[in-house]
C-alpha cells in the first residue's frame, strides 16, 4: 500500500518512546490505537501526550485546535487484538525483549488487517526474527525513532531479510511527511538487518570503550563528559547512558554480546547500579543524581585533559566501515546524515575523519585496541586502505 493511504496506526507500547510516537503520528493527521497492558499506562501516556502538546500551546508553537485534534485521535486499548483490528501501520514499542516483541508480532498478524504493514521501534534487535514470527514477512519493516521523538528527526527505516521494497518505501515515506516540534522527520534507509542499524551499532564501540575506561578506573564519568561538553556536544557519553536508561544499555549489551562479539558483555559497575535500581534520568540516580529528572550539573571546568576526543570518531568511523562492508548502507554520507540527525551533532564522523586521514584514524583504532585488549577495536580492511568515498 501507499503512505498516502494510511489512515489508522496503532503504537503498541505507551512509554518513553509509545507516547512520543503517538503523539507525532496524532498531529500528523493519523487516528491512533494507542496500547498498553494496563489502563493506567494508556492514560499515563495520554497525560504525557496532553501536558506535551499544553507546553507547546502555552508557547503559542501550537494551535489550541490543533492539540485538540491530536488529543481526539488517540484512543486506548488494553487488548492488543482490538488495538490492530482495522489498522493501516503498526509500529510495536515495547521494551527490548526479543521474545516479546515476537509474541506481539505474531498476535498482532493473527488480528490485523491482511494489509497492515507491522514495524517495530527497536533500537537494535532483529526485524527479520519479528517478521519470521507472522505471515506477512513482507510487510515487516523496523521503524526505529529516538528520544525525545517530539524533538529529534531521525527515524530508521529497516529492512528485514523478508521485507519488500514496497513496504520499504511506505514506512520511508510515511515518515518523510511527519513533523516534529522541530520540524520534518529525516529518514534515513538501513538496507540490511544488523544489530544497532546504524545510529546505534554506531554507538555501539563509544559504549563498550566508555564502559571498559571506567571499570579500570581509567577515567571519571563527569571528567569526560565536561571534555565532551567543552567542544560542543549537547551531552557527553556517560549522561547519555543515564538518559536513555541504563538497563536499556545493559540490554542492548547483552544484545550485542549474543550477535557481534562477547567482548560487548555489560561491565560490573552498570550490572550493579542496575540490580540497586538506579537507571539513570528515569529513577534520579545512575551514573549522575538527576535531581527531580533534571539534567545532572555537570563542571564543565572538572574537563579530562588528557581524554582524547577523536578516539571517538576513530572508533565510530571503524565501525561505519564495517557497515559499509556488509551492505547495511551504501554511503558514509547517509551514515554522517544519520549521526547528525540522531544526536545533534554539528558534523558526522566521516566528515570529521576524514581530515584526520584515514590512515591515522586506522593507527588510533589499532592502538586503543591493543591497549585495552578488545579487538573488536582492530580497524578494518577499508578503513586501513582508505578505501572511503564521502
Amino acid at each position: 500500500m501507499k503512505a498516502e493511504e494510511i489512515k489508522t496506526i496503532a503504537i503498541i507500547g505507551a512509554g518513553d518512546m509509545g507516547h512520543g510516537i503517538a503523539e507525532l503520528c496524532a498531529l500528523g493527521g493519523l487516528k491512533v490505537h494507542l496500547y498498553d497492558i494496563k489502563e493506567e499506562f494508556v492514560a499515563r501516556g495520554r497525560n504525557r501526550i496532553k501536558e506535551s502538546l499544553e507546553k507547546q500551546v502555552s508557547k503559542q508553537k501550537l494551535a489550541a485546535g490543533a492539540m485538540t485534534s491530536a488529543l481526539d485521535a488517540i484512543q486506548g486499548f488494553t487488548e492488543l487484538g482490538k488495538a490492530v483490528q482495522g489498522i493501516d501501520f503498526m509500529i510495536e514499542a515495547a521494551p527490548e525483549v526479543l521474545d516479546l516483541k515476537t509474541r506481539i508480532f505474531k498476535e498482532a498478524d493473527a488480528h490485523a488487517p491482511k494489509h497492515a504493514i507491522l514495524a517495530s521501534n527497536t533500537s537494535n534487535m532483529s526485524i527479520t526474527q519479528m517478521g519470521a514470527a507472522t505471515k506477512r514477512p513482507g510487510q515487516v519493516v523496523g521503524v526505529h525513532f529516538f528520544n525525545p521523538v517530539m524533538l529529534m528527526a531521525l527515524v530508521e527505516i529497516i529492512r528485514g531479510s523478508g521485507t519488500s521494497a514496497e513496504t520499504m518505501e511506505t514506512g520511508f515515506q510515511l515518515m518523510a511527511r511527519m513533523k516534529n516540534f522541530r520540524g520534518a522527520m529525516v529518514p534515513v534507509r538501513v538496507e540490511k538487518d544488523t544489530p544497532g542499524f546504524i545510529y546505534n551499532r554506531l554507538g555501539a564501540p563509544i559504549g563498550l570503550y566508555m564502559a571498559e575506561l571506567y571499570e579500570r578506573g581509567l577515567v571519571e564519568p563527569e571528567a569526560v563528559d565536561a571534555k565532551i561538553r567543552s567542544i560542543g556536544a549537547p551531552m557527553g557519553p556517560y549522561e547519555i547512558m543515564d538518559f536513555t536508561g541504563l538497563d536499556v544499555n545493559l540490554h542492548g549489551n547483552e544484545y550485542f554480546a549474543q550477535t557481534l562479539s562477547p567482548e560487548f558483555k555489560p561491565r560490573g559497575w552498570m550490572k550493579r547500579l542496575v540490580a540497586e535500581g538506579k537507571l539513570g534520568k528515569k529513577t534520579g540516580a545512575g551514573i549522575f543524581a538527576w535531581p527531580g529528572g533534571n539534567r545532572p550539573a555537570i563542571d564543565l571546568k572538572k574537563a579530562d585533559p588528557n581524554f582524547d576526543v577523536t578516539d571517538i570518531i576513530c572508533l565510530q568511523v571503524n565501525e561505519g566501515t564495517k557497515l559499509l562492508e556488509a551492505g547495511v548502507t551504501h554511503s558514509a554520507a547517509e551514515i554522517d546524515k544519520a549521526v547528525i540527525n540522531g544526536g545533534g551533532a554539528a558534523f558526522g564522523p566521516f566528515a570529521l575523519a576524514k581530515g584526520m586521514g584515514w590512515a591515522k584514524v586506522a593507527t588510533q583504532c589499532e592502538a586503543i585496541s591493543k591497549r585495552l585488549g578488545i579487538q573488536w577495536f582492530m580497524p578494518t580492511e577499508t578503513l586501513r586502505k582508505g578505501a572511503i568515498e564521502i
